[in-house]
């Protein structure tokens, strides 16, 4: 399959079927069965997060077992986000022609495989093969499960809801790093990896809990799937509210836009959502080049630039991720008061000024690092938190899955070349400039969230993107 391949032939989707599923969304109130969705989807995101960043807690022995240079660490540290790159924009186009919930499943059963194949391989070879298949798995799980939340979650308070749940990702970043801090020094980095192989067992529960997005079966014409999952729903809110649902609003019929129709790649550079897609990509890469920039490289800068030892170093990084996790609650609880805009444009420049200022001071001791980068922490994974519920916004079902996973692309290139950025000015001994290059990025992508962001904040799916 390629991405600029037509789409294979669909039912027309019925535009009443689909405003009476978004009329139907925005009464139901939020309830036990949208946590129980949400901690079974967060589940699995969770356990994607916690295998993603293990190779930077992973990196100190494995250069030290493997004989890895610099450069070789570097290539380790980003192969797996060039996977990543390619899941995103591979599962985006599948989770848009054959569901959700399948393309989620099958990623956490591919990364927990992949996990127990790293604990046994024996050359650096195996070993990037390995994480770049597990990098397909991450990079594709990730955005489809953003998409999904998205789309069963009405207008009024979205953002909150949907970032709580993206929560479990800095809190799989935080777990796996406090995890690894503890079983690195005492069993090693293989044992490490063994343990992230058991939530295979996720993709069983995903398939019996989870629904088919109703919004994504009327889109593709089944309109009598679409209509007999979103009763499943209603019944299962009633049930767990015990009180008989609010009358259904009035379906407000679906707007026209230019180039309405249009979807695939082609779409998300036609008309309206041309703009978006540029603006989001922008957006993507800046917040993680300044995220992974920082986080991939803090153990082995604590450890080779500061002579601290190796539990010490993981000790400090961690504290960085906790810092990360407090910002990305207090994005969460003010996302839709402030709006998305408003957010990811403060975060993003409080984050360049701490890093800018970090560089000013000169970053002459471990202590002085822990401290800024910390705080510069809260602010940009609060920045990147709020893309997760800001990004399935902007695109509408047809191609909603394919403009997260184009999001997600983006985010993959800075995470592959912030490390890279990061691991050539750190080679040459500048640790001052590390933190300039970095707070420039993060100024950059504050300029293009102030000027060309759209604000999408108590709007439905369908208005924002028809």
């Amino acid at each position: 399959m390629t991405l600029n391949a037509p789409d294979t032939p669909r039912p027309a989707p019925d535009s009443a079927v689909r405003a009476a599923i978004s009329a139907r969304f925005e009464r139901l109130p939020l309830s036990r069965w949208h946590v129980t969705v949400r901690l079974v989807v967060g589940a699995v995101t969770f356990f994607e997060a916690f295998d993603q960043l293990l190779i930077a807690y992973a990196m100190p022995e494995l250069r030290t077992e493997f004989q890895l240079s610099t450069s070789a660490a570097t290539l380790m540290l980003t192969i797996g986000s060039l996977g990543m790159l390619a899941g995103a924009l591979l599962s985006g186009r599948l989770a848009d022609r054959i569901g959700r919930v399948k393309v989620i499943a099958l990623c956490i059963l591919v990364s927990s495989l992949a996990n127990l194949a790293l604990a046994a391989t024996t050359s650096p070879e195996q070993f990037m093969a390995l994480r770049f298949v597990q990098g397909l798995a991450i990079g594709g799980e990730v955005p489809v499960a953003a998409t999904f939340i998205a789309e069963i979650t009405r207008s009024h308070k979205r953002g909150r809801f949907v970032l709580l749940y993206e929560l479990v990702f800095p809190a799989g970043l935080t777990v796996g790093a406090l995890v690894a801090a503890w079983v690195v020094p005492i069993l090693g980095w293989r044992w490490m990896y063994a343990l992230a192989a058991i939530p295979g067992v996720l993709c069983i529960l995903v398939m019996k809990v989870v629904p088919e997005s109703p919004r994504w079966l009327a889109d593709h014409g089944r309109t009598v799937e679409a209509e007999a999952t979103m009763d499943r729903i209603e019944k299962a809110v009633e049930r767990t509210t015990g009180k008989p649902l609010p009358p259904v609003g009035e379906a407000a019929p679906l707007a026209t836009a230019p180039g309405q129709g249009s979807s695939g790649l082609r779409g998300l550079f036609t008309g309206r959502y041309r703009r978006r897609t540029l603006v989001i990509g922008a957006l993507w890469f800046c917040g993680y080049f300044v995220n992974y920039g920082i986080t991939s490289w803090l153990p082995t800068i604590y450890q080779n630039r500061y002579e601290l030892s190796l539990s010490d170093a993981l000790l400090y990084s961690t504290v960085t991720s906790c810092a990360g996790l407090l910002g990305c609650l207090v994005a969460a609880l003010t996302v839709d008061r402030a709006g998305r805009r408003g957010v990811i444009t403060c975060c993003l420049g409080g984050a360049a000024a701490v890093l800018l200022l970090l560089s000013w001071l000169g970053a002459n001791t471990p202590v002085q690092v822990l401290v800024w980068s910390s705080l510069a922490a809260v602010f940009f994974f609060g920045s990147n938190i709020c893309l997760y519920v800001y990004t399935p916004e902007l695109f509408p079902t047809r191609m909603r899955a394919l403009g997260s996973s184009v999001g997600g692309a983006f985010n993959r290139l800075g995470v592959i070349l912030g490390p890279i950025a990061v691991g050539a000015v750190y080679a040459g001994g500048e640790i001052g400039t590390v933190f300039l290059v970095l707070g420039g990025v993060a100024l950059a992508g504050a300029v293009v969230a102030g000027l060309g962001a759209e604000e999408t904040a108590g709007r439905r799916l369908e208005e924002v993107s028809p």
